[in-house]
């Protein structure tokens, strides 16, 4: 057994080095992401990292993003919207999960078919999706994959 092994395993041991770590010192750790019951209720969006920004129809919209993947194709994290409605004629651009937490929203998809998902409830949005958005306003969790393609 070397020096360092020993020396390694007495610090795991200790607590005072983290597995990861045990491995190359000089890698970067990574750890996973959450959202806690108080960022839940809204508390996150009191952070400095919030992106706040007002829209051309007015209305506005916070978001946090909690976690963004390595090769930037996977991210989550918390958005605030208010009261809005857009039309969109592109397709969504990305898979989306998101959990509502408060408020609600409905969507009306192009072949005339409507659902409104509420607070509680949850919806995955295909990338190819075309309707319309219409909210009175609504906090979720998000989930986004999106692909190179």
């Amino acid at each position: 057994m070397t020096f360092k092994f020993r020396l390694t395993m007495v610090f795991l041991c200790a607590g005072l080095l983290s597995p990861a770590m045990a491995d190359d010192q000089d890698s970067k750790i990574v750890l996973p992401a959450k959202i806690s019951k108080a960022d839940a209720t809204g508390m996150i969006f009191h952070r400095e990292d919030v992106t706040a920004t007002t829209h051309r129809d007015g209305h506005q919209t916070e978001s946090v993003t909690t976690m963004l993947s390595s090769d930037g194709k996977f991210r989550s994290g918390m958005y605030r919207s208010g009261k809005t409605r857009f039309e969109l004629s592109q397709p969504y651009g990305v898979n989306e999960f998101m959990y509502f937490l408060s408020g609600s929203i409905t969507l009306t998809s192009t072949d005339g078919s409507v659902m409104t998902v509420h607070a509680g409830e949850a919806v995955t949005m295909p990338k190819e999706w075309i309707g319309i958005w219409d909210t009175d306003g609504y906090e979720k969790i998000w989930v986004i994959y999106a692909s190179d393609d």
